[in-house]
């Protein structure tokens, strides 16, 4: 675990891979905190950890969260912050011996991480649509990726697998879909929900969090041999 590591760890793994997890701070209905997006990614993370190779670094936990400003408690940074900070994390790796960086994403609004990765060396990011549809498949997950939007089916479940004390009643009964969304960008995710919720929370499961996790960690394994 990243909070307990000392140098001396860190040179006996001598890793040349660095997995940072990449979160937000934002509205997840009324029973999934404000963490979650960092949750997740910090689980992908930690699975990832656990079964390659690599270095874990500490969550980037506040990122472009803009679509949800119309709910209180969200926090967001600018799309050019974000790109500055993954760079400089990046170029501090490189310093002290690790030529690669890994970023796993947690917050599908993150669109800047993308050009982050296609403009840099050594660097990816995780995980894709493809690894997602297939670990959703795997799992027996019922909601598709369209539908499954926000706090619902995917993300509900991971949090009761990994951290199930941060999951709070409601989400049995939350269910809201609103598959079209042809203006988020512009205006928002308030006018397609007024809980915040786009998805069908009562299909989850910590089975099918834990079966999404051990998906993505096998996915993970091409990534790698990338560098």
């Amino acid at each position: 675990m990243y909070l307990s590591d000392t140098t001396e760890d860190v040179r006996a793994r001598a890793a040349t891979v660095a997995v940072l997890p990449v979160g937000s701070h934002e509205q997840h209905g009324p029973y999934l905190p404000l963490a979650t997006d960092t949750v997740v990614a910090c689980a992908v993370a930690r699975a990832i950890a656990d079964a390659h190779p690599v270095q874990l670094l500490p969550p980037i936990t506040i990122s472009c969260s803009h679509e949800h400003a119309a709910w209180p408690g969200t926090v967001s940074i600018s799309a050019r912050t974000l790109y500055a900070v993954v760079r400089d994390v990046a170029d501090s790796l490189r310093r002290s011996g690790v030529p690669n960086l890994v970023l796993v994403s947690g917050h599908g609004g993150n669109y800047v991480l993308s050009n982050v990765v296609q403009e840099s060396e050594g660097m990816a990011l995780f995980p894709g649509s493809g690894d997602w549809a297939a670990a959703r498949a795997a799992a027996g997950l019922e909601t598709s990726s369209r539908s499954d939007m926000h706090a619902g089916e995917l993300e509900t479940s991971i949090l009761l697998h990994a951290h199930p004390e941060l999951v709070k009643p409601g989400y049995e009964t939350s269910d809201h879909l609103a598959d079209d969304r042809p203006h988020m960008l512009t205006r928002g995710l308030a006018p397609y929900t007024s809980s915040g919720v786009v998805g069908r929370p009562s299909l989850a499961s910590a089975d099918k969090g834990r079966d999404v996790l051990a998906g993505l960690v096998e996915a993970f394994g091409p990534y790698l041999e990338l560098f």
